[in-house]
């Protein structure tokens, strides 16, 4: 692409040429862009949506309804030919729909060429203009976008308030805009001794324009991201044996929120270092953490987070967004569907490695997560995890479906199979799916081929339904005691039965339909079938209480009636 920048009327023009190849089976009649910006219209389906949803997004709100002409968001394509040949288009809302002048075949690559020109919006969410940190010009989801076609057809969604789904591809982007202007975001700039900014490796060689040329490659990613300021700072920081860090932040923010940029990097670099090694390697050469003015947005080697909070806020939202590159940008779930896979094992390992960092419990945040989660099933308001992101009845319903059930998928997932298979499981689902769009199903294959253990119960009880765990110590009598199941969901048991003497033995009971056991130091104890609602086991020795999941790693609803 080549796009030129008025940094004035922030209008730009773009010149777009794509190498399109049809890795399906199937023959392709059609193709669909993706034209986010016109989300940010008065009238569209993001804002007719904020502004009818029961508990709209205070950041959007009414917001876009009130935009003037010169502040809404638009992308316009003015013509698009296949191989040179015209194509009839059709723009539909955030999405252009493009009928082919010959369809493309299994195997086949074509060549569109494209012509268009866009307006930037006022900063309403996550991408445009003159934000609130005073953020000149932060560029996501910014060009005409090709959808993605897999197994499942078309991902042609429009942009109504929720996440991405893209094609994976190699950018060679130019991006010309005003010379004062610094820019930092994805790819490996080309040009730097003609740019300077900070980036230049050697004798700057920089012509005296009223405009510069920044040549950006990104190779295999799935997406495009940048932002400028005639005011930012441009730091840089390596990590050994991994790539360079970029800082970009605004140099106008009062002293202590600069420190607080400063510490951050030394910081940045442990995080990279620990997701590289609990997840798997980092494969590009540079990642840049940039103040984009509107709370956190991960993108491909990079991210735009809010720059003037404090610091922990500020390694909160740099632990989440990076922790993004390997769940979103590596692996690149579709979040759309499957946004939990994305956002809670993001959000978990943010926690994992903030608690490493600092040396803090990593338990603290987890019990937080599962009591938010224990409103939510009480709320009346749980939807299944397979839900549209766009579609649920409520805003919190969808993040906390996201953020902590998914969340707490994951580290539930420690206690089914184990936390060495868990481990395992991260590491061998990394190295098997990155940059291939693997689907919840591809996950859970993963854990059992690691574990040997049968999962698909635990992947459909917990992500298909609402269906919950409750299980309760129903009578203690002497040598034996009587478990009950109440909850619909099925769950392997472990417990801690304190004797009279004083003494204390743990118990596992495997889930029949697991077809085996996790490791485990506990007394292993016959299987229990689902279909029963009661379990009743002897001891060797007088009971004084029993304990369902001391560790309390297991969802169980209602935690009073786990210990009798």
């Amino acid at each position: 692409m080549e796009i030129d920048m008025d940094v004035d009327t922030y209008q730009y023009n773009g010149k777009q040429t794509l190498v399109y190849t049809n890795n399906s089976p199937d023959v392709l009649n059609k193709v669909f862009y993706h034209l986010y910006f016109n989300a940010f219209q008065p009238g569209s389906e993001m804002d007719v949506r904020s502004r009818t949803i029961p508990d709209p997004d205070g950041r959007v709100g009414d917001r876009i309804n009130k935009l003037k002409p010169n502040e809404i968001g638009y992308i316009k394509v003015n013509s698009l030919k296949q191989n040179g040949k015209t194509l009839e288009h059709k723009t539909v809302g955030t999405v252009l729909e493009v009928e082919l002048a010959k369809p493309i075949q299994p195997g086949e690559s074509v060549t569109f060429s494209m012509l268009f020109d866009a307006q930037v919006p006022i900063q309403i969410r996550r991408s445009g203009r003159n934000n609130s940190e005073g953020v000149a010009l932060s560029m996501s989801q910014w060009y005409p976008k090709l959808a993605e076609y897999d197994f499942e057809g078309w991902h042609t969604d429009p942009y109504i308030g929720r996440e991405f789904h893209g094609v994976w591809g190699d950018f060679d982007v130019k991006l010309t805009l005003d010379k004062n202007y610094t820019v930092g975001g994805t790819g490996y700039l080309q040009n730097p001794n003609n740019i300077g900014h900070g980036y230049e490796t050697g004798a700057l060689n920089r012509s005296e324009t009223d405009k510069l040329t920044w040549h950006f490659i990104a190779p295999n990613v799935h997406d495009f991201t940048w932002a400028a300021d005639p005011e930012y700072i441009h730091d840089t920081y390596q990590v050994p044996n991994g790539p360079l860090l970029h800082f970009l932040y605004k140099s106008t923010m009062p002293a202590e929120k600069l420190e607080n940029w400063k510490n951050l990097q030394p910081k940045a670099v442990k995080l990279m270092q620990f997701y590289s090694a609990n997840i798997g390697n980092y494969p590009y050469k540079q990642y840049s953490i940039i103040q984009g003015g509107d709370g956190g947005m991960e993108y491909g080697m990079c991210t735009l987070i809010l720059g003037e909070g404090d610091f922990d806020g500020l390694f909160g939202v740099t632990a989440h967004e990076m922790a993004h590159s390997w769940f979103q940008f590596l692996l690149a779930t579709n979040e759309l569907t499957n946004y939990w896979m994305d956002e809670g094992f993001t959000e978990y390992f943010g926690e994992l490695a903030g608690a490493h960092i600092f040396n803090t419990s990593f338990e603290k945040p987890t019990k937080q997560i599962y009591d938010v989660y224990n409103y939510y099933v009480n709320s009346g308001t749980e939807q299944p995890q397979t839900t549209h992101a766009d579609r649920f009845n409520f805003n919190r319903s969808s993040s906390i479906s996201a953020y902590y059930k998914g969340y707490i998928f994951l580290n539930q997932l420690a206690y089914v199979i184990g936390k060495d298979n868990q481990k395992e499981t991260i590491k061998a689902y990394f190295d098997t799916w990155s940059f291939k769009h693997p689907t919840p199903n591809d996950f859970i294959r993963v854990a059992e081929k690691v574990s040997g253990l049968e999962l698909d119960w635990y992947l459909n009880d917990w992500t298909r339904t609402i269906n919950t765990i409750d299980y309760a110590v129903k009578t203690v009598d002497n040598q034996s005691f009587t478990l009950e199941r109440i909850g619909l969901m099925p769950m392997p048991i472990d417990l801690t039965v304190t004797y009279t003497d004083g003494s204390t033995e743990d118990f596992y009971i495997p889930l029949q339909m697991m077809r085996g056991e996790k490791p485990t130091s506990s007394t292993i104890i016959k299987d229990w079938a689902w279909a029963y609602p009661t379990y009743t086991h002897k001891t060797s020795k007088a009971i004084k209480s029993v304990e369902i999941d001391p560790t309390q790693m297991m969802a169980d609803i209602d935690r009073a009636n786990n210990k009798k």
